[in-house]
């Protein structure tokens, strides 16, 4: 794994725990969080993860993709045929595909992965070709 993957892959664990974190203390949470950080955090962790696998890719590439997966899960979530819903009442199943379709949620979606690029684009000007140069290790 090079450099950037990995850089990639490392920020998305603690994205991936605060996640969690929103999940099981959403009552200890101002109520606006509590609503809508999961969902963020979620975007943003696939971004990443998106990211891990295509380091390479431009920005905006990986954006688009970020996005279209994220659309295509939550939009999923209108078709409820038993296998799908009994994978959704796993753990894991309900974390990764949810359970029904909110418009809310693809605000939450587009909100993460903005604040993964943005914020990817802001250290790579900050850095200049030093980040880039990552990729080539």
């Amino acid at each position: 794994m090079n450099s950037t993957r990995l850089l990639y892959f490392v920020a998305a664990m603690p994205v991936v725990l605060a996640g969690l974190a929103s999940r099981k203390y959403r009552g200890h949470l101002p109520p606006f969080l509590a609503e809508y950080a999961g969902d963020t955090l979620w975007a943003l962790m696939l971004y990443l993860l998106i990211s891990t696998l295509l380091a390479r890719s431009p920005i905006r590439i990986r954006v688009s993709i970020s996005l279209a997966l994220a659309f295509s899960v939550e939009t999923s979530q209108l078709y409820h045929a038993p296998w799908l819903d009994s994978i959704r009442q796993t753990t894991l199943g309900g974390l990764v595909l949810g359970f029904g379709f909110l418009w809310s949620d693809l605000v939450c979606y587009s909100i993460g992965i903005a604040l993964g690029a943005v914020t990817e684009w802001g250290i790579v000007r900050v850095t200049g070709p030093k980040l880039e140069n990552l990729s080539s290790d």
